[in-house]
């Protein structure tokens, strides 16, 4: 059963299909069917009340019979219209052979069968030709049959088989309505479900990209953290004044994991125009590259960067996942590699932003690193980001040991050299390598 589409409030009740037309229609209920059934009786023993010379007079037994066989038949025309049709229209022809003045009167019930055998009859010519063949009976059998041809004969020779006619002309524009009603309810429901799909489609992309940007802001503060911990632990009997730098700075990374998160979270909880009291800040991108890798060092790995072609100003979403690729490759680096030593590459050649970051795969020259831990989400986010932006993203093992990613993000040409260089402000030179 259909549910009602709210936007079309007319359309709420639902049409039932029909097994034979194939469109909706709606079917009568007992007290509709019983008031079209005695209607067309009362109708159709009217119709014998009515002489040759006009006059009235009270309907004859005849006129019953014919009424009754007619109207008995009618609740039938749902399932068997054609059977119904071809039965009233019978009882019709039957009417000059026993007495009566074929008229529309009489044949009432035919109407009713035509009509609806428009309306629920497959196919739109099969319905035309029953009804214009009852049609022709009709004519057939209205001429009558002694006597001379008067204009009172003529004009219900013309009335009879046009009558059918007119009321499988109305059948049929009932039945293109009510189909269009059904055409028009059924786009609404499938566009309500299209609507439906779209909004959990950007439900779950949201949730995506919340769990991406949680996940990128949570695991590097709090591998910082565990980093700056474990240099404490290391040096706390041999080097006293290191421990106490290490602890100040994992006081000062966790008070930053703490806004951040808290501004974060912020955000996320603002719906239309509620204020939440906190300030959105800039996103993040390359030109905070060099805090970001000064941040790891403290935290004990030896982090170098080098820098090759003309810098160019990114859109912010590609600024942003630039970042994002090098933070997380470096928390992957300080929570896996067993080495210390990091290499961060950004080469602007080729139309594209080529980001490689490379561990040596060699002996820890400083604390142990993190605790082996099993591969969580961190590449994956970072690949569906690079997508996000028209990029791609690779990453693997060496074959003369460590671990290799690279992304290659798209980047915008070069309209004036002096934006380019505005929107890099703050990187390294070209083409130099170093600590910076």
């Amino acid at each position: 059963m259909r549910t009602p589409v709210n936007r079309f409030p007319e359309l709420g009740r639902v049409l039932p299909t029909s097994d034979l037309a194939g469109t909706a229609v709606s079917r009568p209920g007992r007290g509709r069917e019983g008031a079209v059934v005695a209607a067309a009786f009362v109708i159709c023993l009217l119709g014998g009340t009515v002489r040759v010379e006009d006059a009235l007079t009270a309907p004859p037994l005849a006129a019953y019979l014919l009424a009754l066989v007619s109207a008995a038949v009618l609740p039938a025309r749902h399932r068997r219209p054609l059977a119904v049709l071809a039965a009233t229209t019978a009882a019709g022809l039957a009417a000059q052979p026993l007495g009566l003045v074929l008229s529309p009167l009489v044949i009432a019930p035919a109407l009713v069968a035509a009509y609806a055998c428009t309306l629920h009859v497959p196919g739109e010519r099969r319905a035309a030709g029953a009804v214009t063949l009852a049609g022709v009976a009709l004519l057939a059998g209205s001429v009558p049959l002694a006597g001379d041809l008067s204009w009172q004969d003529a004009s219900r020779i013309g009335s009879v088989p046009a009558a059918p006619l007119v009321a499988g002309l109305v059948g049929h524009a009932a039945r293109t309505r009510r189909a269009y009603l059904a055409a028009v309810e059924e786009r609404a429901r499938r566009a309500e479900e299209s609507r439906e799909l779209e909004a959990r489609r950007r439900v779950a992309e949201e949730r995506v990209r919340i769990a991406r940007e949680l996940h990128d802001l949570v695991a590097h503060q709090i591998t910082l953290a565990n980093a700056q911990a474990t240099v404490a632990a290391h040096f706390v009997d041999s080097r006293p004044e290191q421990t106490r730098v290490s602890l100040r700075e994992l006081v000062e990374t966790t008070g930053q994991a703490l806004d951040e998160l808290r501004a974060t979270v912020g955000l996320l909880r603002q719906t239309g125009d509620t204020d939440t009291g906190v300030t959105e800040g800039p996103a993040p991108g390359l030109a905070r590259l060099p805090d970001l890798l000064e941040s790891f060092r403290r935290a004990g790995l030896e982090v170098t960067l080098r820098e090759e072609g003309r810098a160019r100003p990114l859109p912010p979403g590609v600024d942003l996942t630039a970042y994002r690729i090098v933070q997380e490759a470096l928390t992957n680096v300080t929570k896996h590699a067993s080495g210390r030593g990091t290499r961060v590459g950004l080469d602007w050649g080729g139309g594209r932003l080529t980001v490689t970051v490379t561990d040596d795969g060699g002996a820890p020259t400083g604390p142990p690193a993190l605790s082996d831990r099993p591969p969580g989400y961190g590449l994956l986010g970072l690949r569906e980001r690079a997508t996000a932006v028209g990029g791609d993203l690779t990453a693997g093992p060496r074959e003369e040991g460590g671990f290799l990613l690279t992304a290659h993000l798209p980047v915008p040409p070069v309209r004036d050299t002096a934006t380019a260089e505005k929107g890099r402000t703050g990187h390294a030179n070209d083409g130099t390598e170093g600590t910076a």
